[in-house]
C-alpha cells in the first residue's frame, strides 16, 4: 500500500488517494479529475498492481463518473469486474 501511495503522490490529476482495511479486505478509495486521469494514474501503477493481484483478489471495481468520463475507460477496462455509477445529479467542483 505504501509503494501505491507513494508512486500516486506525484500525479497530477489524483484529488485523494488513500486505503482502509476491515478483517483481511483492503479498500482503495481514490479520485481523479476526469477519465484521463484514472486512466493515468492506472498505467503509472501498473506493474505495482500486477504484483498485488498475484497475491490478492480483486473482489470488485466501483468506478463513479459522469457518463461522458465513464466512456473513456470503459474499453481499457474491460477485462476487469467493474461496477459503473453514472453521475445523475451533485456538485463537482
Amino acid at each position: 500500500m505504501e509503494a501505491f501511495v507513494e508512486r500516486t503522490s506525484s500525479e497530477e490529476k489524483v484529488l485523494f488517494y488513500d486505503f482502509t482495511v476491515c478483517d483481511g479486505v483492503v479498500f482503495c478509495r481514490e479520485a481523479y479529475v476526469g477519465g484521463e486521469g484514472a486512466l493515468a494514474h492506472l498505467a503509472n501503477v501498473d506493474d505495482l498492481l500486477k504484483a498485488a493481484l498475484e497475491i490478492s483478489d480483486l473482489i470488485r471495481l466501483e468506478v463513479h463518473g459522469a457518463a461522458a468520463e465513464l466512456d473513456k475507460m470503459r474499453e481499457p477496462l474491460a477485462d476487469l469486474p467493474v461496477d459503473w455509477f453514472v453521475l445523475e445529479t451533485g456538485l463537482v467542483k
